[in-house]
């Protein structure tokens, strides 16, 4: 029951970081909804932050408007942005299972401590990789560019952003992970 209920919240949270936005002139803002959706799979571990994300993409796909400005099916398999949306599903998993590689970590806690840093800085830039990677090829098929161009238009724009997420998302997920494990289990 308690992993349901944070399931659910982490849905909500993922759909709210839709409204949290930085404009850019290109047309699509930054949002916090990558953000959530690793932090979902850090702290809920792959199944359950992967879940969270599917729940949110079912909202969005009946047409709730949690996509940035959109909503509906058709904006995950036919728009310029839903290679992104995908993406934040194959990051919670990403994330979850660099989570687990750190609960399983058998090191005195000061090799802990730093190896934790290293596992959650990994599991965030990889996680992101893949959110940007399925992007990238999503918006170079549906908008007809070559990957080149299509990189400077929707990935290139957002990785000082990213690079910000990161900054905030690994201690947070540091933080909170202990916390959520004894809630969890």
């Amino acid at each position: 029951m308690k992993k349901a209920v944070y399931l659910s919240l982490f849905s909500a949270f993922i759909c709210v970081g839709a409204f949290i936005q930085i404009p850019l002139p290109l047309g699509v803002p930054v949002v916090i909804q990558d953000m959530m959706a690793i932090l979902a799979g850090f702290l809920l571990g792959p199944i359950y932050g992967s879940l969270s994300v599917l729940v949110f993409l079912i909202l969005g796909s009946i047409g709730l408007p949690v996509f940035t400005g959109k909503a509906g099916i058709q904006v995950i398999f036919q728009g310029l942005t839903g290679g992104f949306l995908v993406g934040y599903l194959v990051a919670a998993i990403i994330a979850g299972f660099f989570a687990l590689i750190c609960e399983k970590t058998q090191k005195s806690q000061k090799q802990k401590e730093a190896l934790l840093w290293i596992f959650y800085t990994l599991g965030a830039i990889f996680a992101f990789t893949a959110i940007f990677l399925l992007g990238l090829f999503q918006f170079s098929k549906v908008g007809n560019l070559p990957l080149g161009k299509a990189f400077v238009a929707s990935v290139l724009p957002y990785l000082p952003a990213t690079v910000l997420k990161i900054l905030v998302l690994v201690p947070l997920a540091k933080r909170f992970c202990p916390i959520m494990k004894n809630y969890l289990y």
